[in-house]
């Protein structure tokens, strides 16, 4: 708990004094209008269409890691055996909606039960780009 208090001391003194450089060096704030996009409300045939999509079922399923191995050795294969993966320790895994990655994400444990947290999400452009 100590560590944690010197931790976030040592937070605090960054913060203030990044705050105090932030102060003299001549820069001032600036109101910026809030941005709003310009959206057509949607037809109710729009809207029947979006929530039939919404109701598809997919696969998700998050992947560690990948190994080739011939037929022999997975023949071979029992409890206990180790297959090792192309990923190192502690790399993000790949979440995959229908096969496609769609995001990168991390193991997390809730209420005794495995989770994954996203940490990085796709693109739609490069999710698209994928699937060409």
């Amino acid at each position: 708990m100590a560590d944690d208090k010197d931790t976030m001391d040592e937070w605090a003194a960054a913060l203030a004094e990044a705050e105090g450089a932030s102060a003299g060096d001549g820069a001032e704030p600036v109101e910026l209008e809030e941005l709003q996009e310009e959206r057509a409300p949607i037809s109710a045939d729009e809207k029947r269409k979006l929530d039939t999509i919404l109701d598809i079922p997919v696969t998700i399923s998050m992947e560690v890691g990948r190994a080739k191995i011939s037929i022999r050795n997975l023949l071979q294969l029992n409890q206990g055996s180790v297959v090792e993966l192309e990923r190192v320790a502690g790399e993000p895994l790949d979440v995959l909606v229908n096969g496609t990655l769609i995001a990168h994400g991390e193991v997390v444990v809730v209420n005794d039960k495995f989770g994954i947290r996203l940490t990085d999400v796709i693109s739609q452009i490069e999710r698209i780009k994928k699937l060409r």
